[in-house]
């Protein structure tokens, strides 16, 4: 699976492969607190916290910057991880967007393009919400992910948080 195509875009966002000169521009979208007051890491607006989030960015191959395509502006980020061909998976997650773009069919734009490309190579798609994200957990129920359960994970360079499992099956929807 090609983790990180060059071609993913709509009309109302452009997902371009995650680059480290992207850090400044991205981290003025992340620099917002109120972006991670549910997350399981609140801390993620300061610099030095951004910065772990970043390097995993990076790390994982996966990684995007997602762009308001009408203006170019850097709007969020989010990535694939975890491919795993043997059981036909991957996971889409660590995404988040400014402020300015919630209510506005962004989130379900970008993860319906993720979802399309991603059902080309894999039969399920995994996701882990951080169990008091309830804006991102009602999110992913509004895209039809079904909930299986819940785990503690580590993200990348942080402690383990309870997160929820979601799941969405290629049969599932017509991504």
């Amino acid at each position: 699976m090609e983790l990180q195509p060059k071609h993913l875009r709509n009309t109302l966002a452009e997902l371009i492969p995650l680059r480290l000169g992207d850090f400044e521009e991205l981290y003025a979208v992340a620099s917002d607190p109120l972006i991670w007051e549910q997350h399981p890491n609140p801390d993620r607006y300061k610099q030095e916290v951004f910065k772990v989030f970043f390097e995993g960015a990076l790390a994982s191959g996966g990684a995007f910057l997602i762009r308001d395509p009408s203006s170019g502006t850097a709007i969020g980020c989010t990535r694939f991880y975890d491919h795993l061909p043997e059981r036909r998976e991957v996971k889409i997650g660590y995404t988040f967007f400014d402020r300015t773009c919630w209510g506005r069919s962004i989130n379900p734009a970008v993860k319906s393009m993720m979802l399309e490309h991603a059902f080309l190579y894999v039969d399920q798609v995994i996701f882990h919400v951080g169990v008091n994200n309830i804006r991102s957990r009602k999110a992913m129920e509004k895209l039809g992910a079904v909930k299986m359960g819940e785990e503690d994970i580590a993200y990348h360079g942080e402690r383990e948080n309870r997160n929820v499992v979601y799941r969405i099956l290629k049969g599932d929807r017509s991504a």
